[in-house]
């Protein structure tokens, strides 16, 4: 019998408008070699859709070549997952060949904007993601556990402990894996960091927790239904800001919740063009399914304190032992699930944001109660909208807003805007069960 070894492999990857992580992987030696102009990668990979198709048109059509350059400390290796071979993989920036920024870049976009960001206002942006998801007993007959429960925790094992083993070894510094409300839902956290690593490290620990389930014979999934009435899975962006010396810049505790100035304009940012930018951090069909009143999910342009209800959620702060409120004041974005792209979701808030501080935009009111029953005349005296019904809904105002538009160039909104075009020509005569289940097994 043959005596079979392996050469280990990193894969450098890029994540695409479909939310989906693609790369080439190369020899470890060769890694080394390459970090400079990096691998071949093609401009139409950015209009894949999650169905494995090319949408038609695209503005890449079949010419051109770009370079994938590995950035090589944002690499996330371990062998703790249980496979037979390491998981290895590098966060890639895409170039032309002469190494000009390529528009496509989803991760040059959000370096670019929390550059602006801090051009203009001297803040930097610390964020981390919330990510929830489904993960499938071995044995599709076994009854879920209690919400939140020891049993069901202890039923997944080992999952939880390996996935934190090879998070802690990869470097992402998880805080937490845990059992959830929904049926076999968990939830996988990690420390606040530099908004561009967060995002790196949020496309890692998705790819970890399906190698860790897939090594056990099971399946994670972080569709945001599910099912069409089951609880959703969402991925809740928490973002602060700090000054130039690291200082925490985001809390003022005579401020409207606690927000700083910069903080409300910038809230208030978000909330203005809300609705354009949900079609890239709620970016699926499915989406619009979680995306409702009394989900527990975000549905109007509301800014709340401590409402899982609002779109943006003002955190609590824990004063016990003395602890400082500066250092945990935070704020979380809700309308957002993991069949959008981390760098994207990361870029649209920004730039919504700075775009609130550059045109002075006043804090937002802090809404209590429930939007969804308060008449119009209400919700106009609050300043509330409800949010797109539906991904044709949010792709036509994102349209609409010149502003969001503007961010970036013309082909790549002409590349998102086919790439869902496509995904919504594709699911056409499916029911919402059957597109939930198709998604399910996407993400």
């Amino acid at each position: 019998m043959a005596d079979w070894t392996t050469t280990p492999l990193a894969s450098i990857v890029t994540t695409d408008l479909a939310g989906i992580t693609r790369g080439r992987p190369v020899t470890h030696e060769r890694l080394e070699r390459v970090a400079t102009a990096g691998v071949g990668w093609v401009p139409a990979n950015l209009c894949l859709t999650p169905f494995n198709t090319i949408a038609d048109p695209n503005p890449w059509g079949s010419s051109g070549d770009l370079r994938l350059i590995p950035d090589l400390p944002a690499r996330y290796a371990t062998d703790r997952t249980g496979a037979d071979t390491q998981f290895d993989m590098v966060m890639g920036d895409l170039v032309e060949l002469d190494g000009r920024p390529w528009p496509g870049c989803t991760r040059t976009q959000l370096k670019d904007a929390l550059a602006a960001l801090k051009a203009a206002t001297g803040l930097s942006v610390l964020a981390t993601f919330e990510q929830e998801f489904q993960l499938a007993p071995a044995d599709p007959a076994t009854p879920p556990g209690h919400a939140f429960s020891f049993e069901a925790l202890r039923r997944a094992d080992p999952f939880a402990p390996r996935l934190v083993a090879s998070m802690e070894q990869a470097g992402i510094e998880p805080e937490m894996v845990l059992t959830e409300y929904g049926d076999h839902q968990f939830e996988v956290t990690q420390a606040p960091a530099d908004a561009l690593v967060a995002a790196d490290r949020a496309i890692a620990t998705r790819e970890l927790a399906r190698e860790v389930a897939r090594v056990l014979g099971r399946r994670a999934s972080f569709a945001p239904k599910p099912a069409r009435h089951a609880v959703g899975n969402g991925v809740h962006v928490h973002f602060s800001f700090v000054d130039g010396q690291g200082r925490p810049a985001m809390y003022d505790a005579s401020g409207p919740g606690g927000l700083s100035g910069a903080a409300g304009a910038f809230c208030a940012g978000v909330l203005r063009h809300l609705p354009a930018i949900t079609a890239f951090t709620a970016p699926s069909v499915p989406s619009y399914y979680r995306l409702a009143p009394h989900n527990w999910s975000a549905s109007y342009t509301w800014l709340g304190q401590c409402d899982r209800e609002a779109s943006l959620r003002i955190c609590p702060v824990v004063t016990l032992g003395g602890r400082d409120p500066a250092r945990q004041y935070n704020v979380e974005y809700r309308a957002a699930d993991a069949t959008g792209n981390p760098y994207l979701t990361l870029t649209a808030i920004v730039r919504a944001g700075l775009a609130g501080i550059t045109g002075k935009l006043a804090t937002p009111p802090l809404v209590s109660g429930d939007p969804s029953t308060m008449d119009a005349a209400e919700l106009a005296r609050h300043g509330l909208k409800r949010l797109p019904e539906s991904l044709p809904d949010a792709l036509a105002a994102l349209k609409a807003d010149p502003v969001v538009t503007g961010w970036f160039q013309p082909s790549f909104i002409e590349s998102f805007l086919g790439v869902k075009r496509a995904e919504i020509e594709f699911l056409k005569g499916r029911d919402e069960p059957a597109i939930c289940a198709a998604y399910r097994m996407l993400y």
